[in-house]
């Protein structure tokens, strides 16, 4: 697995995450699920992601996107 693949897995885990809570526990949950859409819009045009820095951080490897 490489940067790229777990920063899409850990955004889609989020929203999933997200909207069980949201439906589970309280409609609030759903704020964080447009932070994660959001994070993920701002990463397309400005290339900065925190998730990214941190998978590289715990050694995966360059993916084509970060």
């Amino acid at each position: 697995m490489n940067v790229s693949k777990a920063v899409q897995a850990f955004a889609g885990v989020m929203v999933l995450l997200s909207l069980f809570l949201a439906w589970a526990v309280s409609p609030w949950f759903l704020a964080l699920t447009a932070f994660v859409g959001l994070n993920l819009l701002q990463s397309a045009f400005t290339g900065f992601c925190p998730a990214a820095m941190f998978f590289r951080r715990l050694g995966l490897p360059s993916g084509s996107t970060f």
